[in-house]
């Protein structure tokens, strides 16, 4: 007979593997259910191998993994050393509405896209979780910032964020370890950028700049995408899930594809089933309470195969508006240019980080007549990566003496743009399509909006703007933004709030229709904002998860 958890959680990323170590150092017993293998660092990553090891010299992708893995493969992180940590599309099919496309991109390893995120981290402000008393669109969230607060500190504690103390409003600092360095081609850009009344910073990254919690500072060797055998970059399957293991109270099972939770007569979640991935056969493993971590996408897919005779259009959705409200970043778009003075000679070694410039539109005394919200910017100078090295002829020993002694920089800005939660963006189940296991998957019907294509114009028109006040030359506009999805950020699926009749989750990540089912990820978020989010859901989950615990307690869930 199957041994009975406290709890279930489904999904080993940023937010399963924060929960796991929360609830088991609380003394629950916790099952982890994750549908990728476990990945050994010392074979599996790849951050310190050579060019000339790969098949394809590091420059491009073999024909046979695109194959398998056709939307994963276009991230720019895939690689011939990392293929194993995207999932396999083939075995794990989804559909899009015609003409639609959506570009979802997963993680199909122990640590899911933990793995493989670009690590910046970003609080929320109330301009964002209030966003709906502003400018009048959608709803706001259920919480204020002064909620979430000492969950983003209690979060960067442990996780140790490097950054540089701004004061800016509309971007709240963070507690931070010392920032990384900008290039002097940086310096430059900011002083300038400053003078036109926009703030400008070093990106805050989940990346050490000082040993923290027994891991080693980064020694910017570059392909973070790869794994980071010193675990200097947060990630689950180094950061949080060591802890859980340390507990005595976790237990974990890889290559379980969840079908569904399990419901008792009583309506409680009563566990899961899931299939083994190599054997295929069914599994029941159950538990007091059910987690779900599994990436907002995936939770929902879940729910709604979850569907019974209580909840017969997916489980905890009778809102109806589970599924509804898929949100991504707009992506993909801004403008580059040469800087002809960068001032220095390039540094050996490659800084896992970009700069960043927060929000300007749409905020205090700058309102847009033709568009709501706002926003950021990633980018900077591209001189530590030789990117002019591709363009500069030649070959041997002078070839590489003017890649060094030139003082030709790339500079980029590229926009993250806040997309409205819109009903009509949606993932469904698709009756007429299964994945290997037999389990109907995600048809997925999304797309970039009117206020969103007239924010892209703006991003382009002012990052060149910028570019041009800084100095730099032959500058190009990217005007067409990638399908959502392909942003990374998807979120809003099984939103959260205090009306039931509007919402999946209270303000706890707790289902309301099912007391013992909490939804731990970016399916709970009501706007988006233009900030990354995983800093952001990891603080809910963080929240949600002192919650769980002070109501299991008081014996008012399971």
């Amino acid at each position: 007979m199957e041994e009975e958890y406290d709890v279930i959680i489904v999904g080993s990323g940023a937010n399963g593997g924060w929960a796991a170590m929360q609830l088991t150092e609380a003394g629950f017993k916790v099952l982890m259910l994750e549908s990728g293998k476990g990945l050994n660092p010392e074979t599996d990553y790849g951050d310190h191998v050579q060019p000339y090891e790969m098949k394809l010299r590091g420059r491009g992708v073999p024909p046979e993994l695109k194959e398998r893995k056709p939307i994963g493969s276009r991230n720019y992180a895939f690689g011939e050393t990392n293929h194993e940590f995207y999932i396999d599309e083939v075995d794990n099919p989804y559909t899009t509405a015609e003409r639609k496309p959506f570009w979802w991109i997963r993680g199909g390893a122990v640590g899911g896209r933990s793995l493989l995120w670009g690590r910046q981290s970003y609080r929320l402000s109330n301009l964002d979780f209030k966003a709906a008393s502003n400018d009048g669109y959608g709803e706001d969230w259920p919480i204020s910032y002064e909620d979430i607060a000492p969950y983003y500190e209690r979060v960067e504690r442990f996780v140790g964020i490097s950054g540089q103390r701004e004061g800016y409003e509309q971007l709240p600092d963070s507690r931070f370890l010392p920032p990384m360095a900008m290039t002097c081609g940086e310096t430059k850009a900011r002083d300038r950028i400053k003078k036109m009344g926009r703030g400008f910073t070093i990106g805050r990254v989940a990346v050490l700049t000082r040993p923290h919690n027994k891991r080693a500072a980064c020694h910017y060797c570059g392909p973070c995408e790869r794994g980071c055998q010193t675990n200097s970059y947060f990630n689950s399957p180094g950061c949080t899930l060591p802890y859980a293991v340390r507990s005595g109270n976790f237990t974990l099972r890889s290559q379980a594809i969840v079908r569904n939770v399990q419901m008792d007569s009583n309506g409680k979640a009563k566990g899961v089933l899931y299939f083994d991935k190599i054997t295929e056969e069914a599994h029941e493993a159950k538990a007091k309470i059910v987690i779900l971590a599994a990436s907002t996408l995936e939770s929902t897919r879940i729910l709604f195969n979850s569907a019974d005779s209580r909840h017969p259009n997916g489980l905890a959705n009778s809102s109806g508006v589970l599924g509804h409200y898929l949100m991504d970043h707009v992506y993909q778009v801004g403008a580059f240019g040469v800087l002809p003075d960068a001032g220095r000679k390039p540094e050996i070694g490659v800084r896992p980080n970009a700069c960043y410039i927060p929000r300007f539109r749409n905020f205090k005394q700058d309102k847009q007549a033709d568009y709501i919200r706002g926003y950021g910017y990633q980018g900077g100078e591209s001189y530590t990566t030789f990117e002019h090295a591709y363009s500069t002829p030649g070959f041997g020993k002078i070839w590489k003496e003017q890649v060094r002694e030139s003082n030709v920089a790339r500079f980029g800005l590229y926009g993250f743009g806040e997309m409205l939660p819109r009903y009509e963006n949606q993932a469904q189940l698709d009756s007429d399509v299964t994945d290997k296991w037999g389990t109907p998957v995600l048809k997925i019907d999304c797309e970039l909006g009117d206020n969103e294509r007239k924010m892209v114009d703006d991003i382009v028109d002012e990052a060149e703007i910028m570019l041009d006040a800084v100095g730099a030359k032959d500058i190009a506009g990217v005007r067409t933004p990638a399908p959502p999805g392909f942003g990374i950020h998807e979120c809003g699926t099984a939103r959260m709030g205090n009306d039931p009749n509007t919402s999946v989750l209270n303000k706890f990540n707790q289902t309301h229709d099912v007391k013992n089912l909490f939804v731990m990820d970016g399916s709970a978020f009501v706007s988006i904002g233009c900030q990354n989010p995983t800093l952001t859901m990891l603080a809910l989950t963080s929240r949600a998860c002192d919650y769980l615990v002070d109501e299991a307690k008081k014996g008012n869930i399971a």
